[in-house]
């Protein structure tokens, strides 16, 4: 009879080592509502219970006569940035909890500078210096390592070069009977630190400061000139002062070189000061210093530190919409009032005004209102295909720094990295744009890309291993004059959205 022996499950990582990372915020309860939007459902519908219709009915009538109340948002639009700000804590959150829109302006995506400050710790950014120059400090101590390796690994082999007997050198010689024969003379070794003899015709120069010992500076048997002058007041003016001249370094200063200035003893006191709470108190360089904190008696103390109250923090980050964003939640979803930082007044702008003002400004530099908006308006066509993307239920977000116009989330950067990147171009596919010769020409000079061009983004998407999708945006023919107010529903409806999925082809992949 065999048995079976049933192991448990091997712990994970931090488990074996009993530590416990931070628990995760459970992202499928905050990020449940895919828009700032409140749904109200109705009963379910039950075929086999009548009792189920007069529910329906009755919760529909009271939605209809008894509307629950619908929650707005409010934002600003700055002309600086060209962007729309929401500075309210609470506004911030549900933006980007309730579809991922916007941007913290001092944050990567979500804004967290806030709970980063309150949390006593460093953001995303700041970490990311301190990693660099920790690495940056490893290389130059490595390389410090390495050098002084060397240094040791030279300092071991440089006295073996060197004979540490006597050198024995071969001479020829006679004797007294004129025999030639060999004689051996032995030659005391030089060390490497034994001084070279001066020679009769120089004059030894004075050793450094630095290499100046205490014992030879105070003894007069050391020194060839016998007793220093002086010596002994500077000694002690030096260590109570520290460094001010240097040493002197002649006992007859002023008789041997009469035509020289000559030496002046120091005779400047300087007054100590250690702390605020003794600053009148000087120490006479006779006398031992004492430490003010150590002081036996009636010495002062420095007074403890009072512990810091807490001081509230102020969030100085905003939330940074995009025109899209902006123009999205306002005329399409309607939860968004926007003012102007232009006017004194705090009057909401109107989808109409909005549409112009964005138009407007999706130039760079920003066009005047002397300029008619045109069908191919920047802001027309990103606004186009971010509309379509949304209306599908995907998170679109900016793509700047893949070099796309948008990436596209299935349910949030909280989730799940983007799996497709967005390229918006436009397309003249209207007989209008081909109506002359330099309409032609035009419309060449504004949709020209080339093949390097392409090659090179799709390239950038494979390696960050998303897939480039091309959305090609039909431009309408103008509008005639009289009818440049017109629907803005019915405006962006002449719009037409195609998209072309691009793959990067690689032969040794592809092979049949």
């Amino acid at each position: 009879m065999s048995t079976m022996t049933i192991h448990p499950a091997r712990p994970r990582a931090a488990q074996q080592h009993g530590q416990k990372g931070p628990r995760r915020p459970n992202y499928h309860h905050i990020h449940r509502n895919p828009l700032p939007v409140e749904v109200y459902p109705l009963p379910p519908l039950i075929p086999h219970n009548p009792l189920s219709l007069i529910a329906i009915a009755l919760s529909y009538l009271t939605q209809i006569l008894a509307p629950p109340p619908r929650k707005t948002y409010q934002g600003y639009f700055s002309s600086a940035t060209s962007s729309i700000h929401i500075t309210d804590d609470e506004t911030q959150r549900a933006l980007w909890e309730m579809g991922f829109f916007g941007r913290g302006s001092l944050s990567r995506s979500e804004p967290t500078w806030l709970e980063n400050q309150r949390r006593a710790g460093m953001t995303a950014e700041e970490n990311t210096a301190k990693r660099r120059f920790e690495r940056h400090q490893f290389k130059l101590d490595r390389a410090k390592q390495e050098q002084q390796e060397i240094a040791d690994q030279l300092s071991r082999e440089i006295p073996r070069s060197v004979p540490s007997t006597a050198e024995v050198t071969q001479t020829d010689g006679r004797d007294n009977d004129g025999n030639v024969q060999d004689r051996k003379e032995a030659k005391p070794t030089k060390s490497l630190s034994d001084p070279e003899p001066a020679s009769n015709n120089t004059t030894a120069l004075p050793p450094k400061l630095t290499d100046l010992r205490e014992d030879d500076l105070t003894k007069s048997e050391s020194h060839p000139n016998g007793n220093i002058e002086g010596f002994d007041d500077w000694k002690r003016t030096v260590d109570a002062n520290g460094l001010p001249t240097p040493p002197p370094t002649s006992t007859c200063s002023e008789s041997s070189q009469p035509e020289t200035r000559p030496v002046k003893r120091l005779q400047r006191q300087k007054t100590v000061r250690f702390s605020p709470t003794i600053e009148a108190r000087e120490f006479d360089l006779s006398s031992p210093v004492i430490s003010p904190i150590k002081a036996p008696g009636t010495s002062p103390v420095e007074e403890k530190d009072k512990p810091l109250e807490a001081v509230a923090l102020l969030n100085k980050e905003h939330l940074q919409l995009s025109l899209e964003e902006a123009f999205f939640l306002s005329y399409s979803l309607g939860i968004l009032d926007i003012y102007s930082d232009s006017t004194s007044d705090s009057t909401v702008l109107p989808p109409t005004s909005l549409l112009s003002l964005f138009r407007r400004h999706s130039y760079m530099p920003h066009r005047s209102l002397s300029i008619p908006a045109e069908p191919d308006d920047p802001f027309m066509l990103s606004y186009a295909a971010y509309h379509h993307f949304r209306s599908m239920g995907w998170v679109v977000r900016s793509g700047v720094k893949f070099g796309v116009d948008y990436l596209l989330y299935n349910r949030g950067p909280a989730f799940s990295h983007a799996e497709f990147s967005v390229i918006v171009l436009p397309s003249y596919t209207d007989d209008y744009w081909n109506g002359t010769e330099e309409q032609k020409q035009a419309i060449r000079q504004k949709s020209k890309k080339s093949w390097w061009w392409l090659h090179g983004v799709n390239r950038v998407q494979a390696q960050v291993q998303k897939h480039l999708v091309l959305c090609y945006v039909d431009v309408p023919a103008p509008l005639p004059k009289e009818k440049a107010d017109v629907d803005i529903g019915a405006l962006f409806s002449r719009y037409k959205i195609r998209d072309v999925n691009i793959k990067r082809w690689t032969p040794n992949r592809s092979r049949d």
